[in-house]
């Protein structure tokens, strides 16, 4: 993995593309040539009283203008000083963190559930494979359209509004699809269901945890999950989700 950097990105556009949930497009000097689908930054605020940054999954690189775009919600004091930044300042970030998905050509599941949507995006447009996108909503979308140039586009919303009403899993049973492998960013309940049908059908799976962090480094262990194998760094059954994740193969990990 490549070296992370810290430095001030320049604020492209920051808008509300649905309730709660804000597109931040960023240029950077260096972070941007490096980052890889399923990666984060950590993004800190001007505030003096909250030193942590907030991490935040990267939605698309692109490579050329040295820019990046994320896709955040609404879900705190940091995130609400995010979402009143204007075009033209500066925000201070480091990254790119943790690991990425591993691009294979499998015929892939790529899934999203609520904010676990952004980061397969990106991966949706690396991947040089067949592509069965499912994405899960409560109600009201977001980012669907921009998923639609890289695969066949499924959407659940738990209100019946569009799509299958129901989750994901409805969403696969429902169209009767088939894959090789998975690839997940999502709630908890959702990534369990989808470890258990990769377990039942024998596939690949890959899961990217979602949980709050501290150091953002590895350092604290703010972050862990528990996992089959004992960790070389803490000599027990854990993983830190922002050093050896964000994502693992799932049946190396209890979630």
């Amino acid at each position: 993995m490549a070296e992370k950097k810290r430095e001030k990105a320049v604020i492209l556009h920051n808008e509300e593309i649905s309730p709660g949930i804000f597109d931040m497009r960023l240029g950077t000097k260096r972070i941007a040539s490096f980052a890889m689908p399923g990666q984060f930054l950590s993004l800190y605020c001007r505030d003096g009283s909250r030193l942590l940054p907030r991490p935040i999954s990267i939605c698309e690189i692109d490579r050329e203008k040295a820019g990046l775009r994320l896709v955040y919600r609404l879900a705190g004091k940091g995130t609400e000083e995010f979402s009143h930044m204007q075009k033209g300042e500066l925000i201070d970030i480091a990254g790119p963190m943790g690991n990425g998905f591993p691009l294979k050509d499998k015929k892939a599941f790529l899934v999203g559930g609520g904010i676990g949507i952004p980061p397969m995006l990106e991966l949706a447009k690396q991947l040089n494979c067949h592509k069965d996108i499912l994405l899960g909503y409560r109600d009201k979308l977001f980012l669907n359209r921009d998923f639609e140039s890289y695969g066949n586009v499924y959407i659940a919303t738990e209100d019946g509004s569009a799509g299958t009403k129901g989750n994901v899993m409805d969403a696969i049973r429902e169209h009767g699809l088939k894959a090789d492998i998975i690839y997940a960013c999502g709630p908890l309940p959702m990534l369990r269901a989808l470890k258990e049908y990769a377990k039942e059908q024998d596939m690949e799976c890959y899961v990217s945890l979602e949980e709050k962090m501290a150091c953002g480094i590895g350092a604290c262990l703010g972050c862990v999950c528990k996992s089959e194998n004992t960790d070389s760094h803490t000599n027990v059954n854990n993983k830190r989700i922002c050093k050896e994740g964000p994502v693992f193969l799932a049946e190396e990990v209890e979630f």
